[in-house]
């Protein structure tokens, strides 16, 4: 089908789910849920498919685990619908009420935004968290997912569209496109006519290419670089668990410490612990001049300027020895993504200037980095991560996905010169 028709398409729809009700999207979004379950065999299937094709081509076992579905993703991924179905629906909300002295009545009430583009890379839980956010939210959502995830993708999308079918939403609402030529991605984020934002869920590569070349506004996600800060008064044993999950539970999510910062005063105690444990979980260390002349261990690498810019997503780790919490901030001005940063201390105050100081969109204390996600915030689920400033920050749930209008109503006031 051709992109324009398909914009069109999603046009048309956009406005007519803005008018349907909470209880047809509840509805729509169980039955969504439950269909999912029932095609596991026929997805999981699919998805063997785009693994044996990744594995030929020597994708990275990062893309690997993000491209990976299992009977417990599928069960996360229905369970993450009907947790969306369970939130207040975020449109027709009043924000704000007043009255002017010149007769006005004034509302501030939220609405959806129309035409969404979610352009994605190897992560088929994407379709369904993107489909049923935008359903919820009442924006007509076009789908492309990437060419690693193709078969995985289309036998989801089945069951969405079998379910839009079966329900009273328009049909064309959630609609994807199934052609993995790369010049549609060029063709669609050209049509700022019909489309109102692009949210994009891939590497660095192809945030950069859309930001280029995209005539909609993004809500950019461009890299995870999450550090986890050991301050001087942290809980040792807090530390090495926070520090453990923080990078290893799962290394391949945006959420994933890349680099650890522990002050001066706990380094002796603290690290050689902590890097035995990450060692023997199989984690590669790459310390800077201070952690490699404290541990003296052959196996660990010197960090170079570039280690402190990358985000792995892997089991890779760079530590760094600070001075103090001037240091450890000063450092994460310089190197963080603004995606996630996490101090661990028991000191209040340092926790509040952290807090203060880190201009992240999600700034923890004393919690794993690997929280940063939609669904651990109660939002069911997340279409990405914003690292931008406007509009929507942190995790996009279905309220970063609706704008607002102004009603404005009086007795026939009119305006004087």
């Amino acid at each position: 089908m051709p992109i324009t028709l398909l914009c069109q398409q999603a046009k048309y729809s956009a406005h007519q789910l803005a008018n349907c009700s909470t209880q047809e999207k509840y509805h729509a979004l169980h039955m969504m849920a439950e269909r999912l379950l029932a095609s596991s065999h026929h997805i999981l299937n699919a998805n063997q498919q785009d693994i044996a094709a990744a594995k030929q081509k020597g994708v990275s076992r990062a893309m690997l685990d993000r491209l990976t579905l299992t009977e417990a993703r599928l069960a996360s991924m229905a369970d993450g619908i009907k947790a969306i179905a369970t939130l207040p629906d975020p449109t027709q909300r009043t924000l704000a009420e007043w009255q002017q002295p010149n007769g006005l009545t004034i509302q501030r009430v939220s609405v959806p935004i129309g035409v969404i583009a979610v352009i994605y890379e190897a992560r088929p839980n994407v379709t369904t968290d993107a489909a049923a956010l935008c359903i919820q939210s009442g924006n007509a959502v076009i789908l492309r997912g990437g060419s690693e995830s193709f078969y995985s993708n289309q036998a989801i999308m089945q069951v969405i569209t079998d379910t839009l079918a079966d329900s009273s939403l328009p049909k064309q609402c959630v609609q994807m496109i199934g052609d993995t030529d790369r010049t549609l991605v060029h063709e669609l984020i050209q049509q700022d006519e019909t489309i109102d934002v692009v949210i994009p869920r891939g590497g660095e590569t192809l945030i950069r290419y859309l930001m280029e070349h995209s005539k909609i506004p993004l809500f950019k996600h461009l890299q995870g670089l999450c550090h986890t800060y050991i301050h001087q008064d942290a809980d040792p044993e807090k530390a090495l668990q926070i520090c453990l999950n923080a990078k290893l539970r799962r290394t391949g999510i945006c959420g994933a410490t890349e680099t650890v910062l522990i002050d001066q005063a706990l380094a002796q105690t603290v690290l050689p612990p902590l890097i035995s444990a990450l060692q023997s979980n199989g984690c590669e260390i790459r310390g800077d001049t201070n952690v490699c002349t404290l541990m003296n261990d052959e196996n660990m690498l010197l960090a170079t300027e570039l280690d402190w810019q990358t985000e792995y997503l892997d089991a890779i780790l760079s530590i760094r020895i600070v001075d103090d919490i001037n240091h450890a901030i000063s450092h994460i001005q310089q190197y963080s993504s603004h995606h996630t940063d996490a101090i661990i201390t028991e000191d209040t105050n340092a926790a509040q200037r952290f807090f203060n100081e880190v201009d992240s969109a999600i700034v923890m204390h004393n919690t794993s980095t690997q929280f940063a996600d939609g669904g651990e915030f109660g939002m069911g689920a997340e279409i990405g991560i914003a690292t931008g400033k406007l509009h929507a920050r942190g995790p996009v749930g279905v309220e970063q996905l609706t704008t607002f209008k102004y009603l404005v109503c009086s007795d026939g006031a009119t305006r004087g010169h």
